[in-house]
């Protein structure tokens, strides 16, 4: 018999499994976890048959699935899980390798809800860099998510630890802090939604923005949107190095569009896909007749890179009024200052709905914020979008 949450029990911090057949991995991220108030690892694995076995006997918000164990691999265990708790939100953990990327790319058409690359350097391993960061991001926000849908909440650990700070050269403790869910882990409400109207002017080019989640609404939305639009497609999806270049691959592959990481120099051209390259924001510019993209390593925003906001200035620069932007699911509100800048040049903004999404963070961030002119089911989204490019 599974374990499943009711209202009643889905309260209290986060509660996590962590699954790795490496005990200095899972030493490592269960420290990274417990060390915020609001997490607690209620269960390791050191295989997916473990694991399938702890979650019939747990009740775990959020697993860490390591891809390669003995036993039973991550992917093996993935249906398995998913078949225990529908609810569960499941992080493929993997080395950034072809292999494994492909791999994961096939675990988010399965079910697994996010991926994180898993730390391979000294720095990374020490927890000194973004790693921890990202980690507890997408677990507090996945957390916070099916608590949602449980009808509970996320409140703090009783064993939270007390952080420490320094007075004369000696450690004390620090005033708790408060208990409320910081408010990047927010939910967006759907009926907090104002529509605009959509601008007048042909789009000359489709802009997407996607996250958490969007490699499969990217599939959905690609695969329904006809080639005939014969506009140029750039796309920013949330991803590390090494994930992107297969990301492109299976564009291509499921959608009949030609889609291609990008490079810097690529020209924009109509009926075909530039994505943007992991760890590389994308921005567009004008070469005399022909408009290019550039890629480049400045500071991540939104904690991201690349991030969406950065190419959709851009191509307010670039084509003014003349866009459609398409804001997919995902967690944070990457896209809505660089949306605001395309309705504020008379260009349009759609967005994909609350049920459709994994998470109705991006999408909720514009909707909420009046910027949107319809918000549809990803499928119905490329009928807007065609439809809206195509008109006389």
């Amino acid at each position: 018999m599974a374990a499943t949450a009711n209202s009643a029990e889905a309260s209290g911090p986060i509660q996590v499994m962590v699954v790795d057949d490496s005990a200095v991995i899972r030493g490592l991220i269960t420290r990274m976890l417990e060390s915020d108030k609001y997490v607690s690892v209620v269960a390791t694995a050191g295989n997916g048959q473990i694991a399938v076995n702890n979650l019939e006997r747990n009740l775990v918000d959020v697993i860490i699935l390591d891809i390669e164990m003995p036993v039973m691999d991550g992917l093996t265990a993935l249906p398995k899980l998913i078949a225990i708790d529908k609810t569960v939100k499941i992080i493929m953990a993997s080395t950034l390798t072809a292999r494994n990327a492909e791999v994961s790319i096939k675990a988010l058409s399965m079910g697994a809800t996010d991926y994180v690359p898993k730390p391979s350097t000294s720095r990374e391993i020490s927890g000194e860099n973004d790693f921890r960061r990202d980690l507890l991001e997408r677990v507090k926000s996945l957390g916070a998510l099916r608590r949602q849908q449980m009808g509970g909440t996320v409140s703090e650990r009783k064993d939270a630890p007390t952080p420490a700070a320094k007075v004369g050269g000696k450690k004390t403790a620090a005033p708790a802090a408060k208990s409320e869910i910081p408010a990047r882990w927010e939910l967006r409400d759907p009926s907090k939604v104002d529509l605009r109207k959509p601008g007048i002017m042909k789009p000359d080019v489709l802009a997407v923005g996607s996250s958490t989640g969007g490699p499969q609404a990217l599939f959905a939305f690609l695969k329904a949107l006809p080639k005939t639009i014969n506009v140029p497609v750039v796309i920013t999806q949330h991803m590390p190095a090494t994930f992107t270049t297969i990301l492109a691959e299976h564009i291509t592959r499921m959608s009949g569009w030609e889609c291609k990481e990008a490079e810097d120099g690529d020209r924009l051209e109509a009926g075909k896909i530039l994505l943007a390259p992991g760890d590389f924001h994308m921005v567009v510019e004008q070469k005399g007749p022909d408009r290019v993209v550039r890629i480049n390593q400045n500071p991540p925003e939104n904690f991201c890179r690349p991030a969406v906001d950065p190419m959709f200035r851009s191509v307010v620069k670039v084509f003014g009024p003349r866009i459609i932007a398409v804001i997919l699911t995902g967690m944070g509100n990457d896209g809505e200052k660089g949306s605001k800048a395309i309705v504020d040049a008379g260009g349009t903004v759609v967005a994909q709905d609350e049920k459709t999404s994994v998470v109705w963070g991006m999408p909720g961030a514009v909707a909420t914020a009046g910027l949107c002119s319809t918000i549809l089911p990803v499928e119905g989204l490329a009928g807007y979008v065609a439809n809206f490019i195509t008109k006389k």
